[in-house]
């Protein structure tokens, strides 16, 4: 009893003079919607994944050395040589990840009911700032890893950065802290991600949720309950004295049994998949690498790779600010009016659209089907069923479509490239002159191989792509798949040329077929 004599007195005193208990007693104990339930813990999740964030945070910083010359050695170091270093790294990576998962759902949700409305606006844009700040602790987090793909995708933002009109040398200077990716650069990104990001979300959350406590939880949208700025608030200040519950226990206990749950799930992920990276050392003069940025910003990736040439400037530089004003100005644009779902259809339209255009560009970003495979003309073998029972010609052929490199393109039985179209009915959709117009000339984003063949290898290259029939489909073209005099022969150019009826035609393609095997 004496004990907890002392305690009150202690708290009493810090309370007079900070106020700091009372303003606890009122977060803890404060009322809330009674049907604020399991839709409103992505918020307390999201701060619970930040707090994660800075603690393994600040024991790395005192591990990681900042420096081009050592950064990623000392990754190797806190992965082999400290004690669970590899998993105190796995539980930062994957909690970044967590929390900006918790952050969209959260975004998405406060979308979804319409609770940017009046008067919760502030608090709406406190929380796209502080997504956008998020967004940037993940994209800065990255570059420490100070591989491969943080060099090349530092390359991809500086490229992208040096396309601002006018100003676009000075802002890439600024980024790299010079001309070019250094050591001063990995310093600049540092600070940012371990100073200025940090105390700038740690700001926003102090002001997001003391806007929260000023405008209170929204209650779950109902039905024929529109928000009416002039009266909302008397309106809920009265329903939440009358039913609402104490934010502790009751509504606390589902964020508490979530945010368990949530770090059981962070811990077992952590050490089944461990840390991320770092990948293969940064060095310039590596170019067999194919960087790609972390989960997250897989959509984005896509988004730059599948944008056209001449406008992809303009979109890169005034899409994204466009988006986040226009993210920011939502609550003053629609401040009034139903919040339920099914009385807003335009925005449920809006969320599925974006949702799923989110969800097929992370598909892509991952597939990369515009990415040539760079070693699949060394390491992925022509299937036998392409090269079983050919003349000599057509294998000559075969080995030429790999020593050509047209496998990093082309896929033939599913495998290779995905840039260009696949080569397994290839003989259905071109004759033998559109074949070889095309390896000559080039058309599309295929290149012109006409200086880098010889007419001897383009020959046997098409003689080989003319067997490529997708197991003998009909033609899709007129002069497709047209018949030959001869086995190793190309088709004649004269359109008189006797080459037999086909009776005769078929018996010399079956003797020549049997003199080949």
């Amino acid at each position: 009893m004496k004990s907890s004599g002392v305690i009150g007195k202690t708290l009493g005193w810090v309370d007079d003079r900070t106020g700091l208990v009372a303003v606890t007693e009122h977060a803890m104990f404060h009322k809330v919607p009674r049907s604020a339930k399991w839709w409103y813990v992505f918020g307390s999740a999201t701060l619970m994944f930040f707090i994660v964030q800075l603690v393994t945070g600040v024991l790395l910083t005192t591990l990681f050395v900042p420096s081009a010359a050592e950064a990623y050695q000392s990754l190797v170091y806190i992965d082999e040589k400290i004690p669970m270093g590899w998993m105190l790294r796995a539980l930062h990576g994957w909690s970044s990840n967590a929390m900006c998962i918790m952050m969209l759902i959260h975004m998405t949700q406060i979308f979804l009911h319409g609770t940017y409305k009046f008067p919760r606006e502030l608090t709406w844009v406190a929380g796209v700032a502080l997504c956008v700040t998020t967004l940037g602790l993940a994209f800065t987090g990255q570059i420490m890893r100070w591989d491969a793909n943080a060099y090349w995708g530092l390359g991809i933002g500086a490229a992208i950065v040096d396309r601002v009109p006018f100003a676009g040398n000075w802002l890439r200077s600024v980024v790299l802290g010079g001309p070019d990716i250094s050591g001063a650069t990995l310093s600049r990104f540092f600070a940012l991600h371990v100073f200025i990001l940090p105390g700038t979300a740690i700001g926003l959350i102090g002001l997001h949720l003391i806007l929260v406590l000023k405008g209170g939880i929204s209650e779950m949208p109902k039905v024929g309950q529109p928000i009416v700025p002039e009266t909302y608030r008397e309106e809920y200040e009265s329903r939440v004295k009358k039913t609402g519950v104490p934010f502790f226990p009751d509504a606390a206990r589902r964020d508490m049994v979530f945010c368990g749950a949530a770090l059981i799930g962070l811990i077992g992920l952590a050490a089944w998949y461990g840390p991320f990276g770092p990948g293969p050392v940064p060095s310039p003069t590596i170019i067999e690498v194919a960087p790609r940025p972390d989960g997250l910003f897989l959509w984005l990736f896509a988004v730059l790779a599948l944008l056209p040439p001449d406008s992809e400037t303009f979109l890169i530089l005034v899409g994204p600010p466009v988006g986040i004003a226009f993210l920011a100005a939502l609550p003053f644009l629609s401040p009034r009016g139903e919040r339920a779902p099914s009385r807003r259809p335009i925005s449920v339209i809006i969320l599925c659209i974006i949702v799923t255009a989110l969800a097929v560009l992370t598909w892509l970003g991952e597939t990369s089907p515009w990415s040539p495979v760079m070693k699949a003309w060394t390491s992925i073998p022509t299937p036998i069923e392409y090269v079983r029972h050919r003349s000599p010609l057509e294998l000559q052929g075969a080995i030429q479509l790999q020593y050509a490199q047209c496998r990093n393109c082309h896929s033939i039985g599913g495998e290779g490239g995905k840039r260009g179209p696949a080569l397994d009915d290839v003989a259905t959709r071109l004759s033998w002159d559109q074949l070889v117009r095309q390896i000559q000339q080039g058309g599309g984003n295929m290149p012109a191989y006409g200086k880098n063949l010889s007419s001897a290898e383009t020959e046997a290259l098409v003689a080989f792509l003319s067997t490529l029939d997708g197991g003998s489909l009909p033609a899709r073209i007129p002069g497709a798949m047209e018949r030959q005099p001869g086995r190793d022969q190309s088709p004649t150019a004269d359109p008189r040329a006797d080459i037999g009826d086909d009776s005769d035609a078929d018996a010399e393609l079956d003797s020549d077929t049997v003199a080949a095997r």
